[in-house]
């Protein structure tokens, strides 16, 4: 199987992460897929007129145990804070800054209801992007 054209598809990933778990579960399951290069994204959600929904310090923190976790698969992984109040918006703009070739995510789940009420982030993400997006399994879809 030619897989030149995968490889350049996975050149550079840009890998939204929300929390260490996430970060952790996400990077093993991109590592069957040996990126290249992959830089890891971690929002700080802004409340725009409104308390942070969780304190930036806390968030940094978030943020610095997230990348560390991700190091544990792949320990050349960069790193990128962004502060935004759009989630979507905020992964396109780093996506851009970092210059990735892909955006790549794992899918937090839901069932359907909580999926519209979050405003389902994955189908804004998917339709917005000007790169491909690639939607990792999940285990349960080992």
């Amino acid at each position: 199987m030619d897989t030149s054209h995968d490889r350049d598809l996975l050149e550079h990933v840009l890998l939204p992460v929300a929390h260490p778990d996430d970060a952790r579960q996400s990077a093993k399951a991109l590592a069957r897929y040996d990126p290249g290069r992959v830089t890891t994204l971690h929002v700080v959600e802004k409340g725009g007129g409104v308390p942070d929904k969780t304190p930036v310090e806390q968030s940094e923190e978030i943020a610095a145990e997230s990348y560390a976790a991700v190091r544990e698969v792949f320990p050349d992984a960069g790193e990128h804070t962004a502060y935004a109040r759009n989630v979507v918006g905020a992964i396109l703009e780093a996506a851009d800054e970092v210059g990735a070739s892909a955006i790549v995510y794992r899918s937090r789940g839901g069932n359907r209801l909580m999926q519209f009420l979050s405003g389902d982030l994955s189908l804004k993400l998917v339709t917005k992007a000007d790169r491909p997006v690639v939607a990792l399994p999940t285990a349960e879809d080992d």
